[in-house]
């Protein structure tokens, strides 16, 4: 008779998930994740099955939870422009965070370490994309109907000009931007609304 699991699964796939935010997939070993989870490496195993497996879990987890809080703002009553405006800056807020730590963001990290090598990977991220694009791409639209983003644009081209920028953001902030620069970027990309 298997012995009951004495974990919560969730909480082990979240703190893995910090772990591969702050390392990237290839450098966090399965001691990082052990450490990280409070688990044991057979627990993580008969769990997980395997390293991959765990980081798809936390990959997931992730994108639904910044997801959700995407879509929230979307579905907002802000006006788009300023729903728009206010995801930019929160991404500018979360880079540029008191302590210094730039972890970024597990999506677009995961996009630059593991997606050109791994199928499953990148088919998960163009899921992610195309979910995003397509929400963001909504509001826009909308936007558009209401009068507060200019009608004579493509919709569809102004949302991945979004998903890049958020990006951007990121990487640049990785790279060493500091807050007036990310906001500089932020205010810029307004400019094309």
């Amino acid at each position: 008779m298997a012995r009951p699991r004495k974990f919560d699964e969730e909480r082990a796939v979240d703190a893995a998930m910090n772990a591969f935010l702050a390392a990237g997939y290839e450098a966090t070993s399965t001691q990082d994740l052990c450490e990280a989870t409070g688990l044991g490496r057979s627990s993580i195993y008969n769990t997980f099955k395997s390293k991959h497996d765990l980081f798809e879990r936390a990959l997931d987890h992730y994108m639904a939870d910044r997801n959700g809080e995407l879509f929230a703002l979307l579905e907002s009553d802000l006006p788009v422009r300023e729903k728009l405006r206010t995801h930019l800056l929160r991404v500018v807020d979360e880079e540029c965070d008191s302590d210094g730590t730039r972890r970024g963001c597990l999506v677009v990290n995961t996009a630059i370490e593991v997606a050109a090598r791994d199928e499953e990977v990148a088919g998960e991220l163009a899921r992610d994309y195309r979910l995003r694009l397509e929400a963001v791409r909504a509001a826009i639209a909308s936007g558009q109907r209401d009068g507060d983003i200019d009608a004579d644009k493509d919709a569809r081209t102004l949302a991945h000009l979004f998903i890049a920028a958020v990006g951007g953001l990121r990487v640049s902030a990785r790279c060493g931007a500091g807050r007036p620069a990310l906001e500089g970027v932020a205010k810029a990309f307004m400019a094309a609304f």
